[in-house]
């Protein structure tokens, strides 16, 4: 039977994978094209629905291993796995769903949607990824879960024939959503909020928004009685057991939000407020009372109590470039002087905690299902891709939001190391970008932050999982994709 070309679209108004789907679906996926889903997971040669590979993870089959077991057996599984086939995973558009008039959320156009997800898994996509809000569940009032949405979701998407990754969002979408209404934080939340600033992150301008809460308050009960870190337990606890019966069957992948767009990181990089533009080095965001709280307490441990009162004042604000900044320059009040090292320690270890607090829960949580392999699910955790000013000696950018990475210091490795100690896989951008293609005055080097973030991962032995970060419509992202993850020195991809 003679074939026709059909492409999806991605998630971050992404690539465009090109499938191939029976004539005579064409007219459905006419019809429905701007429900098909968007591709928010892709790794290696495309091949009815599977990139392959010679190449396997260490952690393919999604056991929480220790890191003994995963050492003892790392050569085993990579000498006995060739020709693995990896799962295509494509995202739920943003629009699939809304709120009604009493705030009650619906799917949009189910039959559509329907038709949507049938000619996906002809063309042989494996499953779809599904963003699961805490402001719609928890909407309303503590501890008041609403799934109906996501189990009739589920059940349509399971109906199909198609595997999940779920993707467990903390945060909101309103300021990226271009316009499209997008989700708030719990409407309870945003109560506390009006009254307390400080349970978001601000900046040294006392500018805050409401995308997510400040790891401040990690630890702090201002939320009704409980600590956010209370809340994001609950919250997977009551997942888990809502959709017990789908996990390890249905749901294959569950990704645990750690910040701004569900990535570890903090909001240094503003997006849809005015604050800040690319490529902005943009601005620390340790200003509310909770972190500053416990940056005191740092300065005063290593003896310097005057370190405490305020972040490096010489760091430029967002839209600066590092030239002239002095902070991010060499001299003796920059990122190098004693005081520079202890901030940026301060800064990027409080990240680094706030994500061993909520891995630990969420691999205790999944542990049971690991004791079965039928019902074994894999832990994800996402990360930003944040590639401008990477050819830079202080990596501006990133340090500001929160990875103290620069050309002296690998501050990959000791996010990953958490992410290894807890059985998580890492979700990474930037799969389809190439360093030709970004403006050169920029310093970019997006195809550079990968293939560190890679090495890390092989001497971590994690999983690793990729995306996209932009819209791609040609062969060539296509082929960049396929050339990161079959690169034998990536082999844990």
């Amino acid at each position: 039977m003679r074939r026709r070309k059909k492409t999806m679209a991605c998630k971050c108004g992404g690539c465009h994978y090109t499938l191939n789907a029976k004539s005579s679906f064409d007219r459905d996926l006419a019809k429905t094209r701007k429900f098909l889903l968007r591709n928010v997971s892709a790794l290696r040669m495309f091949t009815n629905g599977f990139f392959r590979s010679k190449w396997r993870s260490v952690a393919a089959n999604r056991r929480i291993f220790s890191m003994d077991a995963r050492e003892k057996s790392r050569s085993t599984i990579l000498e006995s796995s060739k020709d693995k086939r990896v799962p295509i995973f494509v995202m739920m558009p943003m629009d699939a769903f809304a709120l009604d008039a009493s705030g009650s959320p619906r799917i949009r156009k189910i039959k559509a949607l329907t038709v949507s997800l049938k000619a996906l898994k002809l063309a042989g996509v494996h499953g779809i990824g599904v963003e699961v809000w805490w402001g719609i569940v928890e909407r309303f009032s503590p501890f008041d879960y609403n799934w109906s949405l996501y189990e009739e979701l589920f059940k349509l998407i399971s109906d199909s024939g198609l595997k999940l990754h779920v993707a467990l969002s903390f945060h909101s979408n309103v300021h990226s959503s271009n316009g499209k209404g997008g989700v708030s934080l719990p409407l309870w939340i945003l109560e506390i909020g009006d009254a307390n600033k400080d349970i978001y992150y601000r900046d040294r301008y006392g500018f805050s928004n409401n995308d997510y809460l400040t790891l401040g308050v990690d630890q702090v009960p201002l939320l009704s009685g409980r600590t956010a870190l209370q809340c994001y337990e609950d919250f997977m606890l009551s997942f888990v057991n809502k959709f017990e019966s789908f996990i390890g069957s249905v749901i294959e992948e569950i990704s645990i939000g750690l910040g701004p767009s569900g990535e570890l990181r903090y909001p240094a990089h503003p997006f849809g407020d005015g604050r800040w533009k690319f490529p902005g080095i943009g601005e620390f965001q340790c200003y509310d009372k909770y972190m500053m709280e416990d940056l005191k307490m740092a300065a005063c441990r290593v003896g310097k109590p005057q370190w405490g009162d305020r972040g490096p004042q010489n760091a430029g604000c967002y839209n600066s470039f590092p030239s002239g900044v002095p902070f991010f320059e060499e001299g003796q009040e920059s990122f190098l002087s004693d005081y520079g090292r202890f901030f940026l320690e301060w800064y990027s270890g409080r990240l680094i905690c706030h994500a061993d607090a909520i891995l630990a829960k969420a691999a205790k949580i999944l542990k049971k299902y690991q004791e079965d392999e039928q019902t074994s699910v894999m832990l994800v955790a996402k990360i930003g891709g944040i590639y401008w000013w990477y050819q830079t000696v202080s990596h501006p950018a990133e340090l500001t939001a929160g990875y103290y990475n620069t050309a002296l210091r690998d501050g990959y490795d000791p996010v990953v190391s958490v992410l290894s100690r807890h059985g998580a896989a890492l979700h990474i951008p930037c799969l389809e970008m190439i360093d030709s293609e970004t403006p050169p005055t920029y310093l970019c080097s997006p195809e550079g932050l990968l293939k560190q973030i890679q090495s890390v991962s092989k001497k971590r032995i994690i999983n690793v999982i990729g995306r996209n970060t932009t819209e791609r419509l040609d062969k060539t992202g296509l082929w960049k994709i396929h050339s990161n993850c079959y690169n034998p020195q990536a082999e844990v991809v």
